[in-house]
């Protein structure tokens, strides 16, 4: 399970370094995509492999569907680390995430999460306030946090 949040900077050709707790668990080859607040989402091929195949069972008929699909099949790329433990991310994901030098890495369960820093912070700031209600609403009694 990834969690934790980094810390990092893109250099100049584009390549960031994956913290070495995460590098494991990614595996040699995963998937970078768009994610859906303006951040890229990394999977390891396995989690990349039962989201795809979730898609798959998606109908085809419903517009939904078809628009996510294009959208998250199409901003992914397969990716691996360098002999540094660096990833090249590509120019339209960096433009996508609005990621020019610093960033955050996230671990959020079964993937990691890449934002820019002004566009986490505003997640933070934004969704600071409304936590308690949305613990409130996604858990029911029975669990404690």
């Amino acid at each position: 399970m990834f969690m934790g949040e980094f810390h990092h900077s893109i250099d100049e050709k584009g390549r960031l370094i994956i913290p070495a707790k995460f590098r494991e668990d990614l595996g040699e080859e995963f998937i970078i995509t768009r994610g859906i607040e303006h951040c890229l989402y990394v999977y390891s091929k396995e989690n990349w492999l039962a989201i795809t195949q979730k898609l798959e069972t998606l109908p085809f008929t419903k517009k939904d569907a078809r628009e996510f699909s294009r959208f998250f099949l199409s901003g992914a790329t397969a990716a691996e680390f360098d002999k540094q433990g660096r990833v090249n991310i590509a120019s339209p994901q960096l433009s996508y995430a609005n990621i020019t030098k610093e960033c955050i890495i996230v671990g959020v369960g079964s993937r990691l999460e890449i934002w820019s820093s002004d566009n986490w912070n505003n997640f933070m700031d934004s969704a600071f306030d409304s936590m308690s209600d949305i613990a409130e609403n996604l858990f029911n009694e029975s669990v404690s946090l």
